[in-house]
């Protein structure tokens, strides 16, 4: 009998993001005065309607199961939510809300993949979806768009479908780029999959967070007819600043949702009863001005980076329209050394860049866009001028 750890296991790459944030937490409690914009997570607390739903669903003893999918009253609102910003009609039987959007991600996968089943994922991407496609026996097919803006062409999506394609994951507004994609490209995605009979899987968890004239275009209210194709992921981490919550939800045909829902079961049951009724509060109560709010001081954070690294020689970026993230091209800088350092990759240059100057940020590499590091502004102004000041001197020191 072998001892050995699974195939999957051992092949599985760890979440870069989680793992550079946390050795910055643990730098923190060492005294060392890190500034991280590693982690998309925003430093507000969440709205106050949020906080009172989850003190008033303890108070009121809701502590214990839930119904697997979901308390009703939450799935509810989750379609109300849908109908009021897309005019989508869904009903609760659609909806199925897990312990965040990233398990939920998961359970669409597994629900709809068999073993050698490819999926189309626009690159750059998050590292989790490839990892999610490999442990549910599929196989990613990534589609290059850091040259094209990070929109991915529709010629390059349809020259990456094969017999074998069974799904289009689509990530709109984007992590890591911020790139949002225009209701032309979405049209053109959603012909795409009508026309090679595929599922889409559409992360719509930033969807909130939009800025300037760009504007988020929902794939379904866009193309009707895929809807009984399409299942939406989403959730309250972001634009309800509900990141420790943990509520993620999807909407979708009740065939694929019914069968999330089983895997689900066996996964974790339910989501946290108060997170829900939390969850709950925010959609019912905090969705109007709470969460635009915050959605305009993310948008002067972006133009406070943009006017900050348009100082810095050496790199280049695109300028994202949506999410709150910068990926930043680093390969004028690679190949060079800092105070003796060889910076031979992006891994080595963000390392290099956390230990002398406490600057936290992603190696692109693990977003499959080497030579380049993703910088997440969901931190203050303050933050954002002293870790862009130490990022600055830190390239004026590379030789």
């Amino acid at each position: 009998m072998s001892l050995s750890l699974s195939k999957k296991a051992m092949n599985l790459k760890p979440s870069a993001t989680l793992a550079v944030g946390a050795l910055a937490k643990e730098m923190k409690r060492e005294g060392k005065p890190v500034i991280s914009f590693s982690q998309g997570e925003p430093d507000f607390t969440s709205p106050r309607a949020v906080l009172e739903a989850g003190h008033d669903a303890i108070n009121k003893g809701y502590t214990h199961y839930t119904p697997s999918n979901g308390i009703a009253e939450l799935r509810e609102a989750v379609c109300a939510y849908y109908k009021k910003h897309f005019g989508l009609e869904y009903a609760a039987n659609d909806v199925l809300v897990g312990a965040g959007a990233k398990p939920v991600l998961y359970c669409a996968l597994a629900a709809i993949l068999d073993d050698g089943d490819e999926v189309v994922v626009p690159a750059p991407a998050w590292v989790s979806y490839v990892e999610q496609i490999r442990l549910c026996g599929g196989k990613e097919v990534l589609v290059e768009c850091g040259d094209t803006g990070n929109v991915p062409t529709l010629e390059r999506l349809k020259a990456a479908i094969t017999p074998k394609t069974k799904c289009i994951l689509l990530n709109s507004p984007n992590n890591p780029t911020g790139a949002v994609y225009n209701a032309e490209t979405m049209k053109g995605i959603a012909q795409l999959a009508l026309d090679h009979d595929l599922i889409i899987i559409n992360d719509e968890i930033y969807e909130r967070l939009v800025y300037g004239d760009a504007k988020f275009s929902e794939i379904v209210a866009l193309c009707p007819a895929v809807k009984d194709r399409t299942i939406i992921v989403n959730g309250v981490s972001k634009a309800f600043a509900m990141t420790g919550w943990r509520i993620g939800y999807a909407l979708g045909p009740s065939k694929y949702i019914k069968a999330m829902g089983s895997i689900q079961g066996h996964l974790t049951s339910n989501a946290c009863s108060i997170a829900q009724y939390a969850a709950l509060g925010g959609l019912k109560d905090a969705d109007d001005v709470d969460v635009e709010v915050m959605r305009k001081a993310f948008s002067a954070r972006r133009e406070l980076v943009f006017s900050l690294l348009d100082k810095i020689p050496g790199i280049s970026y695109t300028r994202p329209d949506g999410a709150f993230y910068v990926l930043i091209d680093l390969k004028g800088l690679l190949g060079k050394t800092h105070n003796g350092v060889a910076l031979a990759d992006d891994a080595a240059f963000c390392s290099d860049l956390l230990k002398s100057k406490y600057v936290a940020v992603t190696p692109g590499s693990a977003f499959f866009a080497d030579g380049t590091m993703r910088i997440a502004y969901a931190n203050s102004e303050d933050d954002i001028r002293e870790g862009l000041r130490r990022f600055a001197e830190y390239v004026a020191e590379i030789k």
